[in-house]
């Protein structure tokens, strides 16, 4: 419905950005097509699920005022101050039974009827972002907010925030679907003169107004700069900030808070003084006031801002900002920091609700079971030998160290399996029970050759070999609450006669038995075996140990470590909402669609670079551990980039895989980011016990750092004693022989004479 220019002057609210933001004047027009935006229903459905930092982010209105002089939110600055109060019900559940509550009474002017809850006069009901209640009333002539806090609390039974604000009160904003009811009572501006728009933003022209244009949307016309900085909102970034550097400025520091500020931003905003004077809150200060707190703060050559920095970058990564530090400590810990924004479908669902220190260790869970559902796909790796995507991770940590964040986020990705196996075991119960109870001369029944593919950690092996046979070309998978269960099998040979399969199923090798029995499986079969596990540092060591270390089996092995729990406060998480888990669903059906040669030559090249810098790493450090590990650290890198690939996609009829799109960025850097922690993660886990079969034990946690490898130790012209002294005497002639060779093979070094090499002067 079109609205004619008088109507357009019934500014009925204020409108602003968020706390700090200035709030313009708005119409009714204004006020319900922001609340239809789709992206204002996706935030607040985020920050129902747990995601609290949208919250500030959300836009505000201001029910209990129509206009603020110069746009600033402040009691003493309330032009249009509006005889309302908003109730707060901050309890869940309430909406309902108030909205029930609610009588029809005739309208004071005889035209139809109003809601009242007792003698107030409701103006609107909704839900707010968290689904507690808000509830707008008019207050009648003589009453103060108190006393209507006392009879909303007798008309619904429940008692409302006693906490009385003032008419610069503001709420954020909800989508439309969370309004329960609105009264038309709600958009009137009673003693207000229809065409005042003295408060309206100084931006907004004659010739704008003439167009029909509100002043919040002018003034968003207006900008002249970009509103966000590496897709993060400035206002998200100076919220951010007040709540590192102690909170908004009150009156008497405004000044001196803002300078900082604005000394803090300026490196981000091109040390643009008009930029800044656009993206800064001003606190009620004047725009000459503001331009000399500018200036002043601008007057030294740009520097950058460490703080900013941090807060930009978790703040593109989607780290709600109470877990901001907590990211930095991690990443710093284990080098890496996962980009949660840039995940792709299935795995950014995998972490919601889940806190930033546990990212990894949930990511590394799932990753086998989602590689499993790809088992039809085969990938080319930077040698040009054909892969399949054989995983197998374990999550370490100490008892009670929340490993079952993994379980939860595991337990939905293998759904599908888990409700298909289901139809399967009761086909072969119902085929054991015919077994069973057939007669002496009857036939057995024919084994109906079930396909299941979610098997327990402890299955025996001839068990094992029968789902093999029966797998009809499928991965199965294994998923183990307590690794020390393991363990305990031992006695059965359980545990060491599987060191061999696990090790063969990373690269789908052969595996079988051959018993002259009726009673064990025989067969030979290619082990395609994914699987999960949880585990404590005593269960690690004791199944983990110098035989199984060096065979192979910790190398294919992606490690992921919890965080440490010891005299930590009670971590807090979130709740994945049914699309979360939706979502999760439809990425293990795209994973399943997937067949035949996926070709992934940008992922290549970034593995194959990856490895050899880490080759030269290890070389230059005459690391063993490193120089193994990082081989199989790269294949997993690899093939978790594949999955990151997979789930990017997908593919229409009549498409392939290979014609739809490349790897993206996202795709490389999530590979390595996976490769590094695999490698970082396996030396830290195993690296001492393999360590020990290279050298004395008092040398087993010697390392060096990227700064001060024994190359670098080295002087500019060396003999092989010097090599030798710096190893100990723990390195063999012919290993140091070999060393020298490798050095000459890539051109760090020459040959002086007989006895003395040079190292050769590089760029690099």
């Amino acid at each position: 419905m079109e609205m004619n220019q008088m109507e357009q002057a019934k500014y009925f609210t204020c409108i602003g950005r968020g706390h700090g933001a200035p709030c313009f004047p708005a119409t009714r027009e204004t006020w319900e097509m922001m609340r239809r935006e789709p992206w204002l229903k996706l935030m607040c459905e985020r920050i129902e699920r747990g995601d609290d930092e949208l919250k500030h982010r959300l836009p505000v209105w201001t029910p209990c005022c129509a206009e603020f002089r110069d746009n600033h939110r402040a009691a003493a600055d309330a032009i249009k101050p509006l005889n309302r109060l908003m109730l707060d019900f901050d309890e869940k559940g309430h909406t309902d039974e108030i909205v029930r509550s609610l009588t029809p009474s005739p309208s004071p002017n005889g035209e139809g009827s109003e809601m009242t809850l007792g003698s107030l006069v409701v103006l609107m009901i909704e839900e707010s972002a968290r689904r507690g209640t808000h509830v707008l009333v008019e207050l009648p002539a003589g009453m103060s907010a108190e006393e209507a806090q006392q009879l909303m609390k007798e008309a619904t039974g429940f008692e409302p925030d006693k906490q009385v604000k003032g008419v610069d009160r503001c709420i954020y904003m909800v989508p439309e679907d969370h309004t329960r009811y609105v009264s038309e009572k709600l958009f009137e501006v009673v003693g207000v003169d229809e065409g005042d728009t003295q408060g309206s933003d100084p931006l907004v022209t004659s010739e704008m107004s003439q167009k029909g244009q509100t002043p919040c949307v002018a003034e968003a016309q207006e900008r002249r700069y970009p509103q966000e900085f590496k897709g993060v909102p400035y206002t998200s970034i100076i919220s951010e900030y007040w709540r590192r550097t102690g909170g908004e400025p009150s009156e008497g520091e405004r000044n001196k808070r803002l300078h900082q500020l604005a000394a803090n931003l300026r490196a981000i905003c091109d040390n643009n003084e008009e930029w800044l004077l656009e993206v800064m809150p001003k606190y009620g200060l004047s725009a000459q006031e503001m331009r000399g707190i500018i200036h002043s703060a601008c007057k030294e050559p740009t520097k950058g801002s460490r703080l900013m920095d941090q807060i930009v970058s978790a703040l593109e990564m989607g780290i709600p900002s109470d877990e901001i530090e907590d990211a930095e400590v991690v990443a710093e810990e284990t080098g890496v920091k996962v980009n949660v924004k840039a995940l792709p479908i299935g795995l950014k669902e995998s972490l919601a609700g889940v806190p930033v220190s546990m990212h990894m260790p949930v990511l590394c869970s799932v990753m086998p079971i989602a590689a499993a559902y790809a088992d039809q796909v085969t990938i080319e790796y930077c040698d040009g030998n054909v892969h399949r995507l054989g995983l197998m991770s374990i999550i370490r940590g100490e008892q009670a160290s929340n490993k079952s964040v993994c379980k939860n986020a595991v337990d939905l990705w293998k759904r599908q399996l888990d409700e298909e196996d289901a139809l399967a075991r009761k086909r072969e119960e119902e085929w054991k029970e015919r077994k069973k109870g057939r007669k002496a001369n009857e036939k057995a029944p024919e084994d109906p050759h079930v396909l299941i593919r979610v098997v327990p950690v402890t299955v025996s092996c001839s068990t094992l070999l029968k789902r093999f046979k029966n797998a009809q070309g499928h991965t199965i998978y294994s998923f183990g609450e307590e690794l020390d269960t393991l363990r305990k099998t031992n006695g059965a040979g359980s545990w060491s006669s599987k060191y061999d399969i696990y090790r063969l199923s990373f690269d789908f090798g052969e595996w079988g038995q051959d018993y002259n029995s009726d009673q064990a499986e025989s067969g030979v079969v290619n082990v395609a075996y994914n699987w999960t596990m949880l585990g404590t540092y005593g269960a690690m060591r004791k199944c983990f140990k110098s035989d199984n270390i060096e065979n192979g089996l910790s190398s294919r092995i992606l490690v992921a470590e919890m965080p440490d729990s010891s005299f930590q406060k009670m971590p807090k998480f979130g709740k994945r909402s049914a699309e979360d888990e939706a979502k999760i669903q439809e990425a293990v059906t795209r994973l399943r669609s997937y067949s035949g040669l996926v070709d992934t030559p940008r992922l290549r090249k970034a593995i194959e670079e990856w490895v050899e810098q880490k080759r030269v790493e290890a070389a230059k450090d005459i690391d063993h551990v490193k120089d193994t590990y990082r081989k199989r650290a790269a294949v997993i890198g690899f093939r978790c980039g594949v999955i990151f690939h997979l789930l990017e996609q997908n593919i229409t009829k009549g498409l392939t895989l290979c014609e739809k799109r490349r790897e993206s960025k996202a795709c490389l850097e999530f590979a390595l980011m996976m490769a590094e922690y695999c490698l970082s993660q396996q030396i830290k886990t195993f690296g001492e016990a393999l360590q020990s079969q290279y050298v004395d034990a008092q040398d087993e946690c010697q390392r060096y750092g990227a700064n001060h490898s024994v190359f670098d130790q080295l002087a500019p012209t060396f003999t092989v004693d010097d090599l030798r002294a710096l190893k100990r005497g723990f390195c063999s002639d012919v290993s140091l022989r070999k060393i020298i060779s490798r050095w000459m093979r890539d051109g760090w070094i020459e040959k002086t004479d007989q006895k003395h090499w040079n190292k050769v002067k590089s760029e690099k």
